[in-house]
């Protein structure tokens, strides 16, 4: 997927962005990375990140039965200092990739970093 890097860096650019990877959650793999990782661990986050991604698009619960859609757009996650944001990127073709940015709890806007990490991966898709 070319413009990876200059996605990644657009959404290190969301007001308190700490880090950010693109996951491939087939294989839980960091496709690439930007900022800090949790616990200064990309790949350890990717990892996590993945088995809560698997959790959600294999659960039918979390899908909507009036449009078939698919389970989820965005996974958030709060935590004491950080909020963690999943976001799926939707492809034409049968892609496994998500994107996974933290951010800083007292300087994120959590609606807005969600609005924005959605137009960076429609971007990805359209590059």
């Amino acid at each position: 997927m070319p413009g990876i890097e200059e996605c990644l860096a657009e959404a290190m650019g969301i007001t308190g962005a700490l880090g950010v990877s693109l996951v491939d959650w087939t294989s839980g793999l960091a496709i690439g990375t930007a900022g800090e990782g949790p616990d200064g661990d990309h790949e350890a986050g990717a990892a996590d990140a993945t088995e809560l991604a698997r959790a959600v698009t294999q659960t039918p619960s979390f899908a909507d039965p009036a449009t078939g859609a698919a389970p989820a757009e965005d996974v958030i996650v709060s935590s004491a200092g950080a909020y963690h944001l999943i976001r799926f990127v939707d492809t034409v073709f049968d892609s496994n990739v998500f994107f996974y940015l933290r951010l800083d709890r007292d300087k994120a806007n959590l609606a807005m970093a969600r609005i924005r990490l959605a137009a960076v991966a429609d971007r990805l898709v359209l590059v």
